[in-house]
């Protein structure tokens, strides 16, 4: 068998047999159920949540976790999880990383017995969709100055709380069954279980996007939301509560922009090679080779780097300036990427024909959330200077 032109570094090859296995099949399925729809999609802004269950018996969703019906899988094989579903989109692949690595994450780590049993099963298999409400309309880069205030509704071990507030750009809420929700207390920032139908609860899906199109991001307002003690997860403390499942999503990312960078390559690549200009197909420019092998090198780095990163989190060493320097990277490489990409397709290449441009929108949003480029850098700052500048 003649080996890939595109992967000139040969990464197959560090690949284990199951780690191939697993991304064959979330490939086909990407192949099968997301590339033929995602057109129709992305221009009908709407989120099929028909995928949710799919994905579950894919076994996709928390991936990485163990238990509670979970699938248990290792970083990289949810780090190739991931790259094959945002070489479909990014909005699917945001689906899988809302639902596992920051909600179902968040229940696992910091939630009781029962908080496990009675959620994590059902979301596991796609039967109950969940939220991560973090992100505030004035809170976004700086969650520790939150304006959501959780005070406590009674006396002793029964008090329950209740809930004021407001957040933003939060994923799937409209739809979700159960919201995390982070919340300041007069003991800190504490994590809750909200779920649907708990009145006083409003979600609305945020419209006129440019990026994301194919994916569900809402305001949520909460107007004296009264919870019992049930709803606090016990063990979250701080801000290390949802910094440590934004972790998570952050790994997740730089897998997953190398997906859709190498979706957008794909593409210009093909279409070079048919495209006849001047008597000659595209390609055959030196000046398309170029742009080709610029694409090929970043992208061939990238994956590379996403691998290490993962094979760090299997071994249980991975550190948060590590996850900084991958998502910082393959977000911003992968944009590039798909920008150049554009360029080949020429006017071609801004309709939904071709997929580089819905790329580029897309990750115009995953350069953003789960930490901008600059909180990114600022991250990696402290950690080479040994100084905070964040303040």
């Amino acid at each position: 068998m003649n080996p890939d032109p595109s992967d000139v570094l040969a990464l197959d090859t560090l690949l284990t047999p199951g780690e191939q296995e697993i991304q064959q099949k979330v490939r086909d399925f990407t192949a099968q159920r997301i590339r033929p729809n995602i057109a129709r999609w992305y221009d009908d802004a709407v989120f099929p949540l028909e995928l949710a269950p799919e994905l579950g018996e894919l076994g996709v969703l928390g991936m990485h976790l163990e238990g509670y019906g979970c699938p248990g899988r290792t970083a990289v094989e949810y780090g190739l999880a991931a790259m094959e579903l945002e070489a479909g989109d990014s909005g699917i692949r945001t689906f899988v990383s809302v639902q596992g690595s920051l909600a179902m994450t968040a229940i696992h780590k910091w939630g009781s017995e029962d908080q496990k049993q009675e959620w994590l099963p059902r979301m596991a298999a796609g039967e109950v969709i969940g939220c991560f409400a973090l992100t505030e309309p004035s809170a976004g880069s700086d969650p520790s100055s939150m304006a959501t205030l959780a005070r406590r509704d009674g006396a002793g071990d029964n008090a329950g709380w209740v809930l004021n507030g407001a957040k933003r750009w939060i994923g799937l809420a409209s739809v979700a069954g159960v919201m995390v929700v982070w919340a300041m207390t007069d003991d800190g920032v504490h994590g809750f279980l909200v779920p649907a139908g708990t009145p006083g609860v409003a979600a609305v899906p945020i419209t006129q996007k440019l990026s994301m199109r194919a994916s569900i991001q809402c305001d949520v307002v909460f107007d004296d939301v009264r919870l019992g003690p049930e709803a606090l997860l016990p063990a979250a403390r701080g801000l290390r509560g949802p910094f440590t499942c934004l972790n998570e999503a952050r790994y997740g990312i730089a897998w997953g922009a190398m997906g859709a960078a190498r979706d957008s390559y794909q593409s210009a690549l093909a279409y070079s090679q048919e495209r006849l200009q001047f008597g000659k197909p595209l390609a055959a420019y030196q000046l398309t080779q170029e742009k080709l092998v610029n694409m090929l090198v970043e992208i061939q780095k990238g994956t590379l780097l996403a691998l290490h990163l993962g094979r760090l989190k299997d071994a249980g060493v991975l550190r948060p300036e590590q996850i900084s320097l991958g998502k910082l990277n393959n977000v911003r490489e992968a944009l590039t990427v798909a920008r150049e990409a554009r360029s080949i397709l020429g006017g071609n290449g801004i309709t939904l024909d071709y997929s580089p441009l819905r790329h580029a929108a897309n990750l115009e949003s995953v350069r953003t959330y789960e930490g901008t480029d600059e909180v990114h850098t600022l991250v990696l700052g402290q950690h080479i200077t040994g100084i905070n500048a964040f303040r």
